[in-house]
């Protein structure tokens, strides 16, 4: 049987986001979905969008803001609306919900690749990647040819002493032999100036990957954002892709 993966990063409590790339991932016939983490954060339903990555048995790693939301931890070093996002997503969660959070861990080995939501030097640092230099030093820690990661909500492919970057769809061949360091983009707050949802697809059996772009209901998403009382720029965003 070929296994093929969705690959979600930064759903950041974007619903609408969310159930329209598990559509559209089982429309293309995905057998396991799988998440780099920050399933919480930024967006208005954290709750529901934990209940749907528990409902489909989403194989997940630990984001910052899945970290930070469910550790009572000082929000100091964050920025000052990311703190507050934060400080908010905290009282919307269930005892359940936390403790799922809490229970995530900093990066996971499965079906020949790696997941994480930073880097694999030191995850629990949360340290961005956006250049091939700080790609560099997360191989020497990649013990599998494939590691998906995200955090920066852009997608980017770093292959081992070089830099591929990916923005428009596109579907690549893996070959044998080379270290692949994967951003899979963001299904719900992307960065890139796509407002379209991304996410990966991956086939274990023929090594092909794919990046996928959803439309979702923008409007919708960025109408909750607005009622729960969340700064405005977090809505505007939505529309921009940035």
């Amino acid at each position: 049987m070929d296994r093929k993966y969705a690959i979600l990063g930064d759903i950041h409590a974007n619903l609408e986001a969310l159930t329209a790339v598990i559509e559209d991932a089982r429309g293309r016939g995905v057998t396991d979905f799988v998440s780099v983490g920050d399933v919480v954060g930024y967006n208005a339903s954290p709750s529901q969008c934990i209940k749907v990555m528990r409902e489909i048995g989403c194989v997940t790693v630990r984001g910052n803001h899945d970290h930070y939301c469910s550790y009572n931890e000082s929000l100091d070093d964050f920025q000052p609306l990311a703190a507050s996002v934060i400080a908010w997503t905290r009282r919307q969660l269930t005892e359940d919900d936390v403790k799922w959070l809490h229970d995530l861990p900093y990066q996971k080995a499965l079906g020949g690749f790696t997941l994480v939501h930073s880097t694999l030097d030191m995850p629990e640092r949360w340290g961005y990647v956006f250049d091939t230099l700080a790609a560099e030093a997360n191989f020497s820690y990649q013990m599998t040819s494939l590691c998906f990661h995200g955090h920066t909500h852009v997608p980017m492919i770093y292959e081992k002493q070089r830099e591929v970057m990916r923005v428009e769809p596109c579907k690549i061949k893996i070959t044998f032999g080379p270290k692949f360091f994967i951003n899979v983009g963001s299904v719900g707050q992307p960065r890139d100036s796509d407002p379209r949802s991304t996410y990966v697809l991956y086939s274990a059996k023929t090594k092909e990957l794919d990046f996928i772009r959803v439309r979702y209901d923008i409007e919708t998403a960025m109408d909750k954002n607005m009622k729960a009382g969340l700064p405005e720029r977090l809505a505007l965003r939505l529309a921009q892709g940035r």
